[in-house]
């Protein structure tokens, strides 16, 4: 009946496609700063912005479509404070706060002028971690996630960033932006 599972499939879906569209943000994000791209490549930082501002509004339509699944019966606290929720409630905030990480962090980009771009640099790069972090809400409490297709979905796009991350994190101090 998906009438009656409209919302649970809409925030279902809105998190697979936060996920993917935060993944590709990630890798963008690593590529302009990493050595793989730099002064040769394409100018990623539009896409890198796109693509984070619109994880966000994944993750807002993720959280806000739980308000109405009649399963759930969860309360606008319970999806944007964390420990109120009892409904898995380890990985329901880890989801809880990596979403509001998410925003400020990629939000703060508009700030970096306010802040200083050194300083904006040091803040953003915790954005890694909270991608990761993400994945594991998304294993742990995801519908979707013991499904072959789920795992070698997102597998395909995770692993790549991972190695870019890697790749990244080894680098020579001087060399990151």
């Amino acid at each position: 009946m998906a009438d009656q599972h409209l919302f649970w499939i809409t925030s279902r879906a809105a998190g697979i496609l936060a996920l993917l569209l935060s993944t590709a943000a990630v890798t963008a994000g690593l590529l302009i700063g990493g050595r793989l791209v730099r002064r040769r490549g394409p100018d990623l930082r539009a896409a890198h912005e796109a693509l984070a501002l619109a994880a966000l509004a994944a993750i807002a339509v993720h959280a806000a479509a739980l308000l109405f699944d009649s399963f759930l019966s969860a309360t606008l606290l319970d999806v944007t404070v964390p420990f109120v929720s009892s409904y898995n409630r380890l990985f329901t905030t880890l989801g809880i706060l990596c979403g509001w990480a998410a925003a400020l962090l990629g939000l703060s980009y508009y700030w970096r002028g306010r802040i200083g771009v050194a300083r904006w640099r040091r803040l953003h790069r915790f954005t890694a971690l909270v991608w990761l972090l993400s994945i594991v809400h998304a294993i742990g409490e995801g519908t979707d996630a013991g499904q072959p297709w789920f795992l070698l979905g997102i597998g395909a796009l995770v692993v790549p960033a991972l190695g870019l991350l890697a790749l990244r994190m080894t680098e020579p101090k001087g060399v990151t932006t």
